[in-house]
């Protein structure tokens, strides 16, 4: 059972937690997952929605393969190329609406950069998870 805190003299967050702690055990560490159909093609270029949906369905079943739900994420960092508030929020608003939205409950940062590793690519997550026994 994870352990969500959020101790007094910090902010209140926006839907995560600053602390989790996990029971001792396996830890699933995720690749980035990125906004890449099946064949490796970068899909829904410019457009920050259908790409936070493929980032969504890809994180899913990678978590579904190392046998973890979103429920069992530990810590998410969310990379969206862009410095504008409202497009990360934009993004963070998504993935809170969408299946994968428990996995950011946990300690989760939201980071803007300038560039990501695919031509056209906007959105990734990075996960870990702690696996169940």
């Amino acid at each position: 059972m994870l352990e969500r805190l959020n101790p007094a003299g910090v902010h209140e967050p926006p839907g995560y937690s600053h602390i989790t702690i996990s029971p001792a055990g396996r830890l699933a560490h995720l690749a980035g997952q990125c906004p890449l159909d099946v064949s490796g093609t970068v899909v829904a270029p410019g457009d920050y929605a259908g790409q936070t949906d493929q980032v969504v369905a890809n994180c899913l079943a990678v978590l579904t393969a190392a046998g973890a739900a979103p429920s069992d994420v530990v810590r998410s960092v969310i990379y969206v190329v862009g410095a504008e508030s409202a497009v990360l929020a934009g993004v963070w608003n998504r993935l809170m609406a969408s299946e994968l939205a428990p996995a950011f409950t946990t300690a989760s940062t939201l980071l803007g950069v300038t560039v990501l590793g695919f031509a056209g690519q906007l959105v990734e997550v990075d996960l870990t998870a702690a696996l169940p026994d």
